[in-house]
């Protein structure tokens, strides 16, 4: 689930927009993906310290709640649930009906990628409410799907002999520049390819033998992540070159598909990409359904009693239909950021990401002090690691607040205001 979450989104609609940041040098654009394995890798390895303490539901949450206090969960709880889940998944639907437009040969308007991408989101919210099992087996099918595609750019790149594609005459050339330390910008899209990773931490509960599963999971999956993006990065820019890849911009994946299998490989790869991102959707959708009922089960939200009672039928399920009124709520704000260009660069999802790290650095502290207390005696899991992540996360905070100063004050002051009465709340009740 964590391979699927973070490979098949941001990887395939965000290259362009890492290029852009680095002005189109490859070595600046690879180096924000190490940087980007490197802190989720050894924040991985740091929380499975933390996946091994606790039994808790609700993932990230549940660390919270039991390593620091009640309040602070709920305020995390609150974030997650109203605006970090329902920010990523209406993002990323939108993104598949770019990619649906793109396929079919369909106008590329705005109105009509986004009434695509909220068909999408209805129908996975939907598919999830009926069946869990429907929804995890889809889970299963996209992320093999999804490795298809990346692993056979980066294959394909190794064969391929032939010269660049020339930039069509009707599309205007974008030029390589220097970006000087503007590059680090290029973090806040990066931050949104890799991101998923501590999603799959809210059904920690459904997963067995959850004390070894999670941390080898933690472990192993952003490795995986790291390899898959490399080659896929790294061959899509040997294949097209950067200048190739700046002009076309999310179009320049339909020129490899052709380069690899004819004109039929357009289809095939666009097929491909697609099932990978509604992968997405539906994963992320899977967790974000169950996070009003952890949060209700906890008394960190107000109806409680109500949610947790009502858990039958399909839409009499209150922790369903709160989920599924965040998931509309954010596309209709995501819809009029984009329609009125009232966040010039990036979108609301990659503001909640980075905000998002600011919690992740506190367990990461946490972790530390548990070594300083040999609760933790694992120098590396317990140390190192954690020193890294921490690392890892200042430079992704710092790297996404620079790349949109102005919305992101905003975006971190309403992430902020969730938070605080998230904290309130429990604090008042509990």
């Amino acid at each position: 689930m964590i391979v699927g979450i973070c490979v098949g989104s941001g990887i395939f609609f965000k290259v362009d927009d890492i290029l852009t940041f680095t002005g189109g040098s490859i070595f600046l654009g690879a180096l924000v993906f190490i940087i980007g394995a490197f802190s989720i890798i050894f924040g991985s390895i740091t929380l499975s310290n933390l996946a091994a303490r606790t039994n808790g539901t609700g993932g990230v949450v549940s660390y919270f709640e039991e390593f620091y206090s009640k309040n602070l969960g709920s305020a995390l709880g609150w974030f997650q649930t109203f605006l970090y889940y329902p920010t990523v998944t209406v993002v990323v639907a939108w993104a598949s009906g770019i990619y649906t437009c793109l396929l079919f040969g369909l106008p590329s308007n705005l109105d009509l990628q986004m009434g695509i991408g909220f068909f999408y989101l209805l129908s996975f919210y939907f598919i999830n409410i009926v069946s869990k099992t429907l929804g995890g087996n889809f889970q299963v099918v996209s992320s093999l799907a999804k490795l298809v595609p990346l692993i056979g750019v980066g294959i394909f790149a190794l064969i391929f002999k032939d010269g660049q594609p020339e930039i069509p005459a009707t599309i205007k050339a974008v030029p390589l520049t220097n970006v000087g330390m503007g590059w680090l910008a290029a973090l806040a899209p990066t931050a949104f390819a890799y991101d998923g990773w501590t999603i799959a931490l809210s059904i920690s509960g459904e997963v067995k033998n959850p004390k070894k599963t999670m941390p080898l999971a933690l472990t192993i999956a952003p490795i995986i992540v790291l390899f898959v993006y490399l080659a896929y990065f790294l061959g899509m820019n040997k294949v097209l070159g950067p200048e190739y890849i700046l002009s076309m911009g999310d179009g320049a994946v339909t020129t490899i598909g052709q380069l690899m299998l004819g004109r039929s490989g357009e289809v095939v790869l666009l097929v491909f990409i697609l099932i990978s991102m509604l992968g997405v959707v539906n994963g992320i959708t899977l967790s974000h359904l169950r996070m009003p009922y952890v949060l209700a089960s906890k008394n960190m939200i107000p109806n409680s009693d109500k949610i947790l009672k009502n858990t039958r039928g399909l839409f009499k399920n209150h922790s369903n239909m709160i989920s599924l009124f965040c998931g509309i709520f954010w596309f209709v704000i995501h819809y009029i950021t984009q329609k009125f260009h009232l966040i010039t660069r990036g979108d609301i999802s990659e503001i909640a990401i980075v905000f998002g790290y600011i919690f992740y650095m506190m367990l990461y502290i946490k972790v530390l002090m548990l070594f300083k207390k040999k609760v933790i005696t694992n120098v590396f899991t317990g140390l190192i690691a954690p020193i890294f992540a921490m690392i890892g996360g200042l430079i992704i905070v710092v790297g996404g607040f620079s790349s949109n100063p102005p919305s992101m004050t905003i975006f971190f002051a309403i992430c902020f205001l969730f938070c605080y009465s998230g904290y309130r709340y429990c604090k008042k009740n509990n």
